[in-house]
């Protein structure tokens, strides 16, 4: 069950992610376009890299890791919906 819960948050993490590269925010705007795909690439590679660790981790038995990644994504969720609403 924690493997599918860290599953699920994972695809919470990267949907954030794309609203926030997708949002048109000025932190996202201002960059040169030849920067933002390096950027995006990027950024999107390192988000399944940890999602990709949690879930070895959770189904290796350290179920401590979901709730890393679980604090993890509250956070990203967080700034995401700051960003996205514009209150950033």
């Amino acid at each position: 069950m924690a493997v599918i819960i860290t599953f699920l948050l994972g695809v919470g993490n990267f949907a954030w992610h794309s609203a926030v590269l997708g949002s048109g925010h000025r932190m996202v705007s201002d960059m040169p376009p030849e920067h933002r795909q390096l950027i995006r690439w990027s950024s999107l590679s390192l988000e399944f890299v940890l999602l990709c660790a949690a879930l070895y981790a959770v189904n290796a038995g350290h179920a401590m890791w979901m709730w890393v990644y679980l604090g993890y994504s509250a956070i990203n969720g967080g700034a995401a919906w700051l960003i996205v609403k514009g209150r950033v």
